[in-house]
């Protein structure tokens, strides 16, 4: 089996809570009242967009729900999309372990927009985890695109054969694996910590 050297961690499913997916957006149309088929309109819209790093959130915001008078401030509401964001401790403490591993670099492959990738990664504490965050923002293509993983790696400096991706969403791993990346479907810590353990061959301490 050919060695393990980068281990790329989705973070939206995997080390915590998604950003702004549809149970998030679902929970601000009930929190203020917004019109849920229009609101998820505009959202397609521009997400694209937004999680590619063209536009901004003041930009996102202003077409997807501030197209009207609102009764509540977008500093309500952005405040609001924040709170949805909640690590899963059990996953990053499995991160954290790697990461005091001699001979693997840890990274993040995930699509999010520039603001909330930024506050997800101090509020999920992982900042001194992950050598480096390769996130849809800032490489301008967002999975499951070949370009997003082929840019990854490039700037990893990493070969897909020895590298390994972690992410709950098939499409995205399918996608990963056609570039000979190696994959985990991650559906909770305790499947992870299987699964890493017969990919690397050595114990990870479980919670």
């Amino acid at each position: 089996m050919t060695e393990i050297r980068h281990i790329f961690f989705d973070i939206g499913g995997v080390l915590g809570s998604n950003g702004w997916d549809h149970e998030q957006r679902e929970r601000a149309v009930a929190q203020f009242d917004l019109n849920a088929e229009d609101f998820e309109w505009r959202h397609k819209e521009v997400i694209g967009e937004w999680e590619e790093g063209r536009i901004t959130i003041d930009e996102y915001l202003e077409i997807a729900v501030f197209h009207t008078p609102r009764k509540f401030s977008r500093e309500e509401f952005i405040e609001f999309m924040y709170s949805q964001s909640i690590p899963d401790e059990a996953t990053i403490s499995i991160a954290r372990t790697l990461a005091h591993q001699a001979g693997y670099t840890l990274m993040t492959l995930n699509n999010e927009s520039e603001e909330l990738n930024t506050y997800r990664i101090e509020k999920f504490g992982i900042s001194q985890i992950f050598e480096a965050f390769l996130s849809s923002c800032w490489l301008g293509v967002r999975k499951p695109m070949r370009g997003f993983y082929n840019r990854g790696l490039g700037i990893a400096h990493a070969e897909a054969a020895t590298s390994l991706f972690i992410d709950d969403r098939q499409q995205n791993l399918i996608s990963a694996s056609t570039l000979g990346m190696n994959v985990v479907h991650f559906t909770s810590a305790t499947q992870l910590r299987s699964d890493l353990e017969r990919f690397l061959h050595l114990k990870i301490p479980g919670a």
